[in-house]
């Protein structure tokens, strides 16, 4: 069996995470892939909750089966049209909340204010 050094890749990546421009713009791009992927995730639980297949919710908002597939199987950035439709045929909608207010309503439901 052959082993893969990594210790280059280790390196350089640690090296690049040094420069603070580059460290800013990797964590903004992972911030963004990680909030695509839970959306994702989340549409696909309300697939398997609501007892639907793949094929079933690809064909219910005009898409191919097998782009639907990759779209929960893949690191792929979809197009938000998609994930409206899919976010509909599930009986869901999408929001965005706010980090600062959902930290002040969070507050206030501790505090008993309305």
């Amino acid at each position: 069996m052959t082993t893969l050094d990594s210790g280059y890749h280790h390196r350089r990546g640690t090296a690049r995470m040094s420069d603070a421009e580059f460290r800013r713009e990797y964590e903004f791009a992972r911030a963004a892939i990680d909030q695509v992927d839970a959306v994702i995730r989340q549409l696909d639980e309300l697939r398997v909750a609501l007892g639907l297949s793949k094929a079933q919710l690809a064909r219910s908002i005009g898409k191919d089966p097998a782009a639907l597939r990759r779209l929960f199987s893949a690191e792929v950035n979809p197009e938000l049209k998609t994930v409206a439709a899919l976010a509909s045929a599930l009986d869901a909608e999408l929001r965005i909340v706010s980090r600062k207010h959902r930290r002040l309503v969070s507050k206030k439901e501790l505090a008993g204010v309305d």
